[in-house]
């Protein structure tokens, strides 16, 4: 019985040494900034930097916005800015649609949150290496923005 007892236990050791130190890659990173009280300022910009070091794969990039059931728009307006590596900023102003009438809330939902992942870019993208920088700011009339639980920007591999 203790002969079958060690051997169960190094068993399980080396499975978890092999699912622990397997190839790990980068598929995701995502940042994004929570707003106390569900309320999302314009003066708030939310800046993710993420540092790029496979220049041979192409990428996604979403906007990431969470907000509760009681948002009463079914869009939002967000300025996008991006500095790539030794390059100037750019920008860009979308109208980023959360819901219609025919599907409600077109995000996933958890109870009363819901999430939304809207590609920003129309098709993927090689990116220089180093380092980028993502800002997005909401800049809606309303201000601040009611019932924005937090917002960011995350970047896939597009892995076909």
């Amino acid at each position: 019985m203790r002969l079958l007892y060690s051997s169960l236990k190094i068993c399980v050791i080396y499975f978890s040494l092999i699912v622990f130190t397997g190839c790990h890659s980068f598929n995701a990173y995502e940042y994004t900034t929570p707003f106390p009280k569900h309320n999302w300022p314009t003066s708030e910009k939310v800046t993710a930097h993420f540092i790029n070091t496979d220049t041979a794969a192409f990428y996604n990039i979403f906007a990431v916005i969470r907000h509760t059931g009681a948002y009463h728009f079914n869009n939002i307006w967000v300025n996008i800015s991006t500095k790539a590596p030794a390059d100037t900023t750019t920008s860009q102003q979308l109208n980023l649609k959360l819901a219609n009438n025919s599907q409600g809330w077109l995000g996933t939902y958890f109870d009363d949150i819901i999430e939304h992942r809207i590609q920003i870019n129309p098709f993927p993208v090689k990116l220089k290496e180093g380092e980028y920088t993502f800002t997005l700011q909401q800049i809606m009339r309303e201000d601040p923005l009611q019932e924005m639980m937090n917002a960011g920007i995350r970047i896939e591999k597009n892995i076909q």
